[in-house]
């Protein structure tokens, strides 16, 4: 197996661990500790969210000296020994010392992703990005599956051991890449390279425009299932859920469509129309009537899909290879803040108006970030020809 296809099966790997107990958080919480204020599971997930944000910088500028795979075989070693140990702990405060402890080292495991773009070729850049996304929606699926047939036959304490062997497992993978004889690729002239901790240039205005765009995707998600549920006056969580997931199953069909259209010249490309189509199928969703909601999910889906591929892809065609992971680190830093603010202020919009208020502030946001993206592009171009008017 190629070192890249390899580390694919990695990242499934450690999406699906990471994804088991997501959905079930409440029901941990309710049978080890007997707490079942919403409030306390809803600060405890921003907490983790914080401390990835936080974790994951600092793994990146470790591995400017350090293999990313050598990291790898220590963190997640370290993190499923943790996990494991959450099995037998009673204490909530322990339990809160612990599992952010076990964020802190499982959340080395995101530099595999720009390891793989660093050992891939810059033209296959888009189609790999997409294949990566589409394996984080379907590790984060069959996670929720595998999380919830553990709580069904044993209970929700045996994720944590799910968890543990998920974290042994790639710890086990980076080890054996390590002792390979397949050469992978040395980041050459680490010292030749400046990278700020804070972002700069194209890095920074990126930031800034995806942490816009996942704030406006995560505000739409936590009250979805209940929005659908009052236009349809339906019981079913199965179809509820089915209707939710309808991004990831566009997502799919999107990657076998740029597979096909292996094509785009131009890493700018596609981006304005991707995030119109997201305007449209925001639009959509808001409208109190079932058959647009599900039209828009459907737009939505793909619009998102196409534009956080194209982003991202953008980002490591203006980044230098050897400096993958310092510069992915600043972009997850900015998209998680915006995850955070959304998390947060998703509740406070439904409180305060109603159900379709979050749509429509997210159709806000993505007409900022389409705005903002116009702007860059229309610089960029000028730069561009000032520059090839200046060698002429």
């Amino acid at each position: 197996m190629k070192v890249r296809n390899f580390l694919i099966v990695m990242t499934l790997v450690a999406v699906v661990s990471d994804y088991l107990l997501h959905p079930f958080y409440p029901h941990f919480f309710k049978s080890r500790f007997g707490i079942t204020d919403p409030k306390a599971v809803g600060f405890y997930f921003s907490t983790v969210c914080a401390t990835v944000m936080i974790a994951f910088p600092l793994w990146a500028w470790l591995s400017k000296g350090k293999s990313e795979l050598r990291i790898l075989v220590y963190t997640q070693l370290v993190a499923g020994i943790l996990a494991a140990s959450c099995f037998f702990i009673t204490s909530y405060t322990q339990f809160w010392i612990v599992s952010l402890s076990i964020i802190v080292f499982k959340g080395s495991y995101l530099l595999v992703y720009p390891f793989i773009l660093r050992i891939t070729k810059k033209e296959d850049h888009t189609s790999i990005i997409g294949l990566l996304a589409v394996i984080i929606h379907c590790g984060s699926v069959l996670g929720a599956v595998f999380g919830g047939m553990l709580i069904d036959w044993l209970s929700p304490a045996w994720i944590f051991l799910g968890m543990a062997a998920g974290d042994f497992i790639q710890s086990g993978m980076s080890l054996y890449l390590l002792k390979t004889t397949e050469a992978i690729p040395p980041a050459e002239n680490t010292q030749q390279v400046k990278t700020s901790i804070w972002p700069q240039g194209m890095v920074l205005k990126l930031g800034i425009v995806t942490m816009i765009l996942y704030f406006s995707d995560f505000l739409i998600r936590p009250f979805f299932v209940k929005y659908w549920e009052s236009l349809t006056n339906s019981n079913s969580q199965m179809l509820s859920g089915a209707v939710y997931a309808i991004p990831a199953v566009v997502a799919m069909i999107g990657l076998y469509v740029n597979k096909k259209r292996q094509g785009q010249r131009n890493v700018y490309q596609g981006i304005i129309s991707a995030l119109l189509f997201g305007l449209a199928g925001l639009l959509l969703q808001g409208y109190p009537m079932a058959g647009a909601v599900f039209i828009g999910r459907c737009i939505y889906g793909w619009s998102f899909f196409q534009a956080a591929v194209r982003f991202d892809a953008l980002l490591f065609h203006v980044s230098d290879p050897v400096a993958y992971a310092i510069e992915y680190s600043k972009i997850h830093f900015f998209q998680n803040m915006g995850v955070l603010i959304a998390s947060t202020m998703a509740g406070v919009l439904v409180d305060q108006f109603n159900l379709r208020m979050p749509f429509m502030v997210a159709f806000t946001g993505f007409a900022m970030v389409t705005a903002m993206y116009y702007y860059i592009i229309r610089t960029q171009t000028s730069q561009r020809s000032v520059l090839a008017h200046n060698e002429n």
